[in-house]
């Protein structure tokens, strides 16, 4: 089920959820255009390693970047590892983001998003802090805003792509939902398992922490579980 559209319609400009967009496919075309082993420094420099963060470890000092590693967990969040991963998450900040920045407001927006990927990586390192793989990805944060999303508009309606039957039209709340219950499985799966891979615990964290946080960051006018406001016109 690949979301292409929501029908649920905004007031403010998202210039918060596309400047974070725009940043993001901006440090992929830089770290795409280097030599291979300056790509591997780059993310090792910036990225989340949890066995680096935690004190377990320490990088080369061509591999160290000039700040706390403790910063990384920001850096992380727009740093991707293929043209998939890249837009796989801008699709669902572009689809999702706009109405969650929508409810906060501009600058709510920008803490929300941060703090919360903050969390998500810590999530995800917490399960193995030994790890000296680097973290990369805004997963964790998008995943906020998606638990966000699911409490605040989850009878919103979704243009969905279903390979081989098409597009049709799902309740927010299933898309989401069935979403959140593949990262448990996923990452119940994953437990154990050694190497790189998804950082599904980082999508968990991250999806707790928006249904979380949600309710402090909202507007006070702002319902949980609206009506759906459709754009679309719904002829039958």
């Amino acid at each position: 089920m690949i979301p292409l559209h929501d029908d649920n319609p905004t007031q403010l400009t998202p210039i918060v959820t596309m400047t974070f967009i725009a940043v993001c496919v901006a440090v992929f075309l830089y770290q795409a255009g280097l030599p291979q082993e300056p790509a591997e420094v780059f993310a090792f420099q910036y990225g989340a390693i949890p066995a680096v963060i935690f004190g377990h470890a320490s990088l080369p000092d061509e591999a160290r970047a000039a700040f706390p590693a403790t910063l990384t967990l920001i850096t992380s969040m727009f740093l991707h590892g293929g043209w998939m991963h890249l837009l796989g998450n801008m699709l669902y900040l572009w689809i999702f983001g706009n109405n969650i920045e929508d409810v906060m407001g501009h600058a709510k927006f920008v803490v929300f998003y941060v703090l919360s990927g903050i969390l998500a990586a810590l999530s995800h390192a917490l399960t193995d802090p030994f790890s000296p793989i680097p973290m990369v990805g805004a997963s964790g944060a998008i995943s906020a805003v998606l638990g966000a999303y699911l409490l605040l508009f989850p009878r919103a309606h979704v243009l969905v792509l279903l390979p081989g039957i098409g597009m049709t039209r799902v309740p927010a709340g299933v898309v989401l939902g069935m979403w959140f219950v593949t990262q448990l499985i996923s990452g119940g799966m994953s437990v154990g398992a050694t190497g790189g891979g998804v950082a599904f615990f980082a999508h968990i964290g991250g999806f707790i922490t928006g249904m979380a946080l949600i309710g402090l960051f909202k507007r006070r006018d702002v319902r949980f579980f609206a009506p759906a406001r459709s754009t679309w016109d719904d002829r039958r």
